[in-house]
């Protein structure tokens, strides 16, 4: 057991002292905690236990600055003989018991196939996954679950992470697929941070007292009544932001410097350099020492010497840090700031992610920024890990973050994520060509299917799918109970039992259509006949006084008008006296005895439609009329009696009928069982579309892997599932395409070209570049046209395959920027070729060290020919100087360009 107090002589926090006692008892462990906390003191106590074991350990980054300086760090503290490095380009000491490398070249490493004595991973104690919050990284996130699933199960992984609101799913992910694990959660700053909000009246507390909401005294901006003006992205514009030098300057006089300040934009850090010109924020002596280790990198890196203008900045505590600056450069300012010798760096957002500059102060220009899918606030964990830059352990009592009013932001924004949650981890995991040959090579199809589906994002979905499993069982249970009430109906049944109720509905309305013809062709029969009726004949009348029913009745007398029949004064069977239109008659009885009615009394009616009750004189009448209607039907009209109304009729009874004895009509309520049966299809569809959702999700890694294999088939790289000698070469291979450019290097286009020409093609077939407005002086030769024109049919070929199966792999093939490659190769000097493009100097070093490290692995493929084997050497060689090299104070780089790639080289 180590004494901790040699190690470590000052209290540590109680999260360090319980991740020191989980990885003592031998288990893996994952451990959150606040950028700036004191993570990396776990990863040294894990190399020292490695060290007293005389283990291995690895310590991985996700990126090659943070590696180099990790290196560095790591040489000071347990020197030089005791740490090696391993990145795309740089082999130093690689068979140390301390090997610092990119998270990539582990994962390319567990991958590998390594002669036996060579095995770097024998004797291997502990894996330090550095910033493992970068699984979250749409491009590189894969990366980071392919090694936790290929890590050796004897190796501890050391998994150091910001805080993020999932830990405990990504350790009990560990513990499945890996072994026992400890999840050490910290959300404790041992710097606390103050936030405040800078508007152009000076700088305001932007959080309450308990730190849970806005200060009181922070006003809300709001927009005036009848503003309009709205800014680029829609939102009406708020107050203009502070200038950057009021912003500098109430930071020195509240003695809140050193300060990192974020602003999304390279040219926005050098602007920024440039509006405090005048100010300088160093004493004499700082100037001096600032001075002195800027003539010793000026007099070894002549090539990569900054601007004048730069070099002043420097000497007056002021720098600019972002992608688009040399790496030499960028090391100096790092170095510099972390001596406290630069007050303020304007950085892009790269910065917070893992380089060990502190401050004491971090501003955040603004709360959105550009991205592919247009412009956003910032995630909850960006804004974290900028500010969780301030606040320096051992220097500071209080860290500062400012957030600053912009035209679309203001303190309301600023404080919802000042106080927000980190976000998830989420699984960025997706099969590419290269590990698909890689697990084929090493493993049968289904064990393949096994490590696939032990993906972070699958474990995910087995968490996600319980849930839906049981919305499922709910949805099966209600169908079940659906199904029993009907079961006893037949759909099909009940569809017939529909189509008969549609007819018969029908059926109806064609015999109120035959009953108005009939009865109309009855009126014209009966006004013409009236004339030969006499009083007293007894008829049937429908009317809307007597609620349209059909009554008898007996005819009182006849009005004229114009020697035509106008109204007639009848007695019902109910002792109504009722004056009608002869329209109302329904039927007449000419062969009915007529009733004497001279000594009926009649009322006295004067207009038509009026109904007067009858007495007990009239009912001697009624009750004859009663004693008639009792013999003799009198209450059918006579259309009724027509032949077609009679077929109608009884075809609707036959009708009825049938639809009495269907079993969906003894259900009762047929549109009960209609809401029935459509709940029963909304069911059974819900159910399928969930289950096919499940599927989908739960084979989707899957599906892309076998298609993949089937594309890979194609082009001859596998035999069905064994690799060929096309599949070994590319599965050599670490770029975004590794079928494509395997095919380019296989193809025989680049064996003849001369290795400025090769590294050329190399450049155009492996590196994307997107900045805006490109343009490069230097051509491509016409050799390399003549190739590119070859490779075009190439290109299409791979992504009409890729297109069939929906598989979105990038295929590069950039012609604008190989001139850059060539004449660097062709000796050309760094200043003659960046006046030459419009690429910033970072850029153009990263596209040569993209493509020094697939010129690297060349040698590694074994259906390469030996002749392009060795121009790729060559090529190498003329590209790997300053400042595209390694600084020169990383010790000296070894003949082994990419050790973390080797293979079994079956022509040595």
């Amino acid at each position: 057991m180590l004494n901790l107090e040699e190690y470590f002589p000052f209290p540590l926090d109680p999260f360090q002292i319980e991740a020191i006692k989980a990885i003592n008892s031998g288990n893996s462990v994952v451990l959150t905690a606040p950028t700036g906390s004191g993570k990396t003191l776990i990863g040294e106590f894990a190399i020292y236990r490695g060290l007293s074991h005389e283990s291995r350990v690895f310590y991985t980054t996700p990126l090659k600055a943070l590696s180099n300086q990790k290196f560095r760090d790591f040489i000071n503290q347990f020197g030089e003989k005791k740490v090696g490095l391993l990145t795309g380009d740089i082999s130093i000491n690689r068979d140390a018991p301390i090997l610092v490398m990119t998270t990539e070249i582990f994962r390319n490493m567990l991958y590998g196939e390594f002669e036996e004595f060579d095995d770097p991973l024998v004797n291997l104690e502990s894996v330090i996954l550095d910033e493992c919050h970068y699984m979250n990284d749409p491009q590189r996130g894969t990366v980071w679950e392919e090694t936790i699933i290929h890590c050796p199960s004897r190796a501890q992984i050391i998994a150091l992470s910001a805080t993020i609101s999932n830990a405990d799913q990504l350790q009990n992910w560990i513990e499945k697929v890996h072994g026992p694990t400890v999840l050490v959660n910290s959300n404790k700053r041992p710097v606390p941070l103050d936030f405040s909000f800078c508007s152009a009246k000076g700088l305001h507390p932007l959080l309450n007292n308990k730190g849970n909401g806005i200060h009181p005294n922070c006003k809300i901006w709001r927009a005036p009544k009848g503003q309009k003006k709205k800014g680029k992205v829609g939102r009406i514009m708020q107050p203009k932001a502070p200038p950057i030098a009021f912003v500098v300057s109430k930071l020195a006089e509240r003695n809140m410097l050193p300060a990192i300040y974020f602003i999304f934009s390279r040219r926005g850090c050098d602007k920024a350099v440039e509006y405090i010109k005048d100010l300088s924020l160093v004493s004499y002596s700082e100037a001096n020492l600032i001075s002195q280790r800027l003539d010793v990198y000026l007099k070894n890196n002549e090539e990569g010497i900054k601007d004048k203008f730069h070099c002043e900045a420097l000497k007056r505590g002021i720098a600019s840090h972002h992608a688009g600056l040399l790496p030499a450069w960028k090391e100096l300012v790092e170095e510099l700031f972390q001596q406290g010798l630069i007050k303020v760096v304007f950085a892009t957002e790269t910065l917070a992610a893992g380089i060990n500059m502190p401050a004491r102060t971090t501003v955040i220009s603004t709360l959105s920024k550009r991205t592919d899918e247009g412009h956003r606030l910032l995630f909850s964990s960006e804004f974290l890990q900028m500010s969780g830059r301030a606040g320096r352990r051992g220097k500071d009592l209080q860290g500062y973050v400012v957030t600053l009013q912009t035209r679309f932001e203001g303190a309301k924004e600023a404080s919802t994520l000042a106080i927000s949650e980190p976000n998830p981890l989420v699984s960025q995991f997706t099969p590419s060509y290269g590990m698909v040959l890689n697990l084929l090579q090493n493993y049968s199809l289904d064990k393949s299917r096994e490590l696939i589906k032990r993906s972070f994002g699958s474990f995910l979905y087995l968490g996600e799918s319980s849930e839906e499993t049981a919305n499922l069982d709910n949805l099966e249970r209600d169908l079940k109970e659906l199904k029993k009430i009907t079961s006893n109906i037949s759909w099909q049944d009940f569809d017939s039992y529909e189509k008969l109720k549609s007819r018969l509905k029908e059926e109806r309305r064609l015999l109120r259509i035959l009953e108005k013809q009939a009865a109309e062709k009855l009126s014209e029969e009966i006004t013409s006949a009236l004339i030969f009726i006499k009083d007293g004949s007894l008829i049937s009348i429908k009317a809307p006084q007597i609620n349209r029913k059909v009554v008898p009745a007996l005819i009182c007398k006849k009005i004229y008008e114009s020697k035509k029949i106008k109204s007639l004064l009848c007695l019902t069977i109910d002792n109504l006296f009722i004056l009608i239109k002869p329209s109302y008659i329904v039927n007449i009885f000419p062969d009915l005895e007529e009733i004497e009615i001279l000594r009926l009394e009649e009322p006295k009616m004067n207009f038509s439609g009026e109904v007067v009750r009858g007495d007990n004189e009239s009912q001697i009448f009624v009750d004859r009329i009663f004693d008639i209607s009792e013999k003799y039907d009198l209450r059918t009209p006579q259309y009724d009696l027509s032949t077609e109304v009679l077929a109608q009729k009884k075809l609707i009874t036959n009708l009825e009928e049938t639809i009495t004895n269907q079993p969906a009509h003894k259900f009762g309520d047929s549109k009960k069982l209609k809401r029935y049966r459509k709940r029963i299809i909304e069911i059974e569809q819900e159910i399928v579309m969930k289950n096919n959702l499940m599927e989908e999700k739960e084979n989707h890694n899957w599906i892309k892997f076998t298609d993949l294999i089937k594309i890979l088939n194609h082009f001859g790289c596998l035999n069905d599932l064994e690799l060929t000698e096309v599949g070994q070469s590319v599965g050599a291979i670490r770029s975004e395409n590794e079928l494509w450019v395997g095919l380019v290097l296989l193809s025989g286009y680049l064996d003849d070209l001369a290795p400025p020409d090769l590294a050329a093609i190399i450049q155009a077939i492996c590196v994307d570049v997107r900045r805006p407005n490109l343009w490069c002086n230097f051509k491509p030769s016409i050799k390399v046209i003549d190739v590119f024109n070859e490779l075009e049919s190439l290109k299409k070929l791979v992504a009409s395959k890729q297109n069939k199966f929906n598989i979105n792999t990038p295929i590069f093939l950039e012609t604008e920027l190989t001139g850059i490659i060539s004449e660097w190769a062709r000796g050309k000097k760094w200043k003659e070729l960046i006046f030459n493009t419009s690429l910033d100097e970072g850029d153009v070093v990263r596209i040569l060290r993209r493509s020094m490290d697939v010129l690297s692995q060349i040698q590694y493929c074994v259906g390469v020919s030996n002749k392009l084997k060795n121009k790729a050497k060559l090529a190498l060689k003329a590209i790997n100087r300053f400042p595209v090299s390694e600084s020169n104070d990383l010790l000296k780089v070894s003949d082994n360009i990419n050790p973390a790639t080797k293979r079994i080289d079956n022509n040595s």
